[in-house]
Parts: structure tokens; sequence; C-alpha cells
């Protein structure tokens, strides 16, 4: 079967904003793959940028401009709510409606395949509580052990990825008990390495202060560390990130290392004998990704730098 006349059966939730050129490309590909549900969600536009309502109006025509057998469900905010509100009420409401999907956002683009993979280990490992989300994103596909179509990771990759209910309930966005996961000296287990230890207590202190960025996956992260969560990831990488450049809302300049060429996955998939995380390969990723002093990306370590100075103020 060819990846692209495969019809997806999960139900797919796209997150899209203000970049209507990027959203199209992403929105050809949700397409190709013809989901029986969608699921969209918009942020508002912000009142201070000009041009910005004409925007996110195109964005919403585009993505309402379904052309085949589909349910369609639309969250679309009246008011900008920023990356953190945005994405974490929009996944509430997503996970209210179903109870597994694969996640989207406007400026990641999946390869074909990355349909099937979500479908297949969605339905592999939906009653596995061990398990707590599918990836496309491999940033270490360089070195993965062509053996296994996937492997186990402890890190949690979301450009292009999927879960399920069971996994996202657990969420805190405030990560309130992270002062006592840290005091009771579970990052010296989870983080062999004192530079990733170190840059990860860093990050969730600042998170916790309410003063780091406006983001949430830093705290789907901590879920995931702390629930002890396996991440499903490829052998290859499924997933080209569309989005660097200076409209982006994050990703503002990308290092050679996250710019990962795109392979399909093949089909059927070699299982792994085991499920144990590949540590080796979590360390690589960590090192790749710059989850070291100062960090990963740079731009977001010193923009908790800045952040945490400020309020210091």
């Amino acid at each position: 079967m060819s990846e692209n006349s495969y019809r997806c059966k999960t139900a797919v939730a796209f997150f899209v904003f203000n970049r209507p050129e990027l959203t199209r490309r992403v929105f050809t590909r949700i397409a190709e793959s013809r989901p029986s549900r969608l699921l969209l969600i918009a942020d508002g536009a912000r009142a201070d940028k000009a041009g910005e309502d004409q925007r996110c109006s195109e964005v919403r025509s585009i993505v309402s401009a379904v052309n085949w057998p589909c349910e369609v469900l639309s969250n679309f905010a009246e008011n900008n709510m920023g990356c953190r509100g945005r994405l974490t009420s929009g996944l509430d409401w997503v996970f209210e409606q179903v109870e597994e999907a694969i996640i989207l956002e406007d400026d990641v683009l999946p390869d074909p395949s990355f349909f099937r993979f979500c479908d297949e280990m969605l339905d592999r490992f939906r009653e596995d509580r061990r398990v707590g989300m599918i990836t496309g994103f491999n940033i270490v596909a360089d070195q993965t052990n062509a053996q296994d179509s996937y492997f186990f990771s402890h890190l949690t990759h979301i450009w292009g990825w999927a879960t399920w209910r069971r996994a996202w309930t657990t969420y805190d966005a405030n990560i309130a008990d992270w002062p006592a996961f840290n005091a009771a000296g579970l990052m010296e287990e989870l983080f062999p390495r004192k530079d990733h230890r170190r840059y990860w207590t860093q990050v969730f202190d600042a998170m916790h202060a309410g003063t780091g960025p406006n983001t949430w996956d830093y705290q789907w992260f901590y879920t995931c560390l702390k629930n002890y969560f396996l991440a499903v990831t490829p052998g290859v990488n499924l997933i080209e990130n569309l989005g660097f450049g200076v409209d982006a809302t994050h990703t503002h300049h990308a290092t050679d290392a996250l710019r990962v060429p795109i392979r399909p996955l093949q089909f059927p998939l070699r299982h792994p004998v085991g499920m144990v995380p590949l540590r080796h390969l979590d360390l690589l990723d960590q090192d790749r990704s710059g989850a070291t002093a100062p960090g990963l990306p740079r731009r977001v370590i010193n923009k908790l730098r800045r952040t945490l100075l400020s309020a210091r103020k």
C-alpha cells in the first residue's frame, strides 16, 4: 500500500495561528491522509500586530476547506491566548472529544508514513500505561539501529506526536509538585550527567515560578518524566519543521542538528524485542538538542536567563 493512499484512522488535531503558507502545506499533507475526524484549534490575533487578524482569518479559511468525508470540529479563539494558553486549552478540548489523537502544528510537516505509524502505535500501546506518547521527530536518526522500526525514549519531542486521553489527563501546566520532586533527589536518578540535570532543573524552576517562556511543552516533558512514561520514537525522522524564522513564536533559529532529513518508514513494522529506553540515544539526543549549559535551544535558555534576571530586579 502506498502511504499516499493510506487513510488515517485516528483523529487529527491541527493547531494553527497566523501563517497561511505554512498552514496550507501542512493541511495539504493532512488532506492526503484523509482522517475521518479533524479537530481544528486556532488562536486569535494579537491586537498590537498590524494585519494579523487578516492572516488569522485566511488560515481559518484554509483549514476549513475540507474536501473529503470527515467530521470536522472547530475550537477557534476570539482573542489571543498565547502559546501556553492556546495549546493547553486546545489539548484539553481535544481530549474531551476523543480518546486519542495525532497532534500537528502549522509548521510541522510530516512524512506521509507518519500517520500510519501513529495509528499502529496508538493501537498497540493503547492499554499499556508505560507508554505516554508517540513522536515523529528523531534527532538521532543517523545513530538508530536499522533492525527495528522504532525505539523507546524518555524524551518528549512534540514536533508531530500522538497520545491518549489517559496520558494527557496527568498534565499539570503549573507543575505544582516540582519542588517536592526535586527535593526527593529524583532528578539525579533521571539525569546521570550533571550538565543535563542542571539544564532541566533550571528550566523546571523557571516554569514552576512562572518566570519561564510562555510555553506548555516543558511542563509536558516534566509530566512524562514524573510518570516515567516512555515515548515511542521512529527509527527514521518523519518530521520536517518548516517554522524556523523571524515570524516564529519560539523557533527563530535552527542548529544543523535540528535540521534532520526525513525518510519514509517502511511497513510492516519491525518491533523491538523489549521496552527498554535506549539511554545512549537519549544522551546523544540531549547533546545534539543542546540540553546542556547554556542549553537547548540556545535561544530558549537565554530567554530563561533574561526572565529570571528581570524577576530578581
